[in-house]
């Protein structure tokens, strides 16, 4: 009797132990799973032409503004440009991935009063404004980091570089006080949008 309860007890175990044993290799099996697909992320390098058909010659600025605008270089020359020494554009790891000598813009604050956003009183402020790009790429900001920040005298929209006129769209969007300027740096500027909050 002991001998079979003896061998019922390690039994028992073994089959304990065997079914831990798989369901930690199930367990160790996902992650790699994941990190594999997470590896397989890259972003497509677009060749000179297929960039030069993602170019625009105006950008909109729509929605809650009270003057919508269409805007093109020479009407961002008549703007109040400013003339940005030294621009680092960095990546997302911190890295610094091109030097800008010297680079005109407009800032995106001076756009949006322009166009005017469309508030009921002063204390109407949950707005969020999204940059897109004509590849479906956007980046956005809140009313109070552009009217109630330092963010708002850092973000501006370029249209040239060096003297010359932007390879990479006519108009690009940036923010210079990012800590990585790379993620609200966009490229073929399509639209400037104003959304509420709701």
């Amino acid at each position: 009797m002991k001998t079979q309860n003896y061998i019922l007890i390690l039994l028992i175990a073994f089959s304990s132990t065997m079914c831990n044993s798989s369901k930690k290799d199930k367990e160790e099996i996902v992650p790699k799973e994941k990190t594999s697909k997470t590896e397989k992320h890259q972003h497509e390098t677009l060749s000179g032409n297929d960039s030069l058909k993602l170019v625009n010659h105006q950008i909109e600025v729509k929605g809650e503004v009270e003057f919508p605008l269409q805007l093109t270089v020479d009407s961002l020359k008549k703007m109040k440009v400013i003339t940005i020494d030294n621009l680092k554009i960095t990546g997302k790891n911190g890295e610094i991935k091109r030097e800008i000598r010297t680079c005109k813009a407009v800032l995106l604050k001076d756009i949006l009063e322009k166009a005017k956003i469309r508030q009921e009183d002063h204390k109407d402020r949950n707005f969020y404004i999204v940059e897109r790009a004509s590849d479906g790429y956007k980046a956005t900001f809140s009313w109070a980091e552009i009217f109630n920040n330092p963010t708002g005298d850092n973000a501006y929209v370029l249209f040239e570089e060096n003297g010359v006129p932007l390879k990479n769209g006519e108009m690009i969007a940036i923010c210079k006080n990012d800590i990585r300027t790379g993620p609200r740096h966009v490229y073929w500027l399509k639209s400037i949008e104003v959304y509420k909050v709701k």
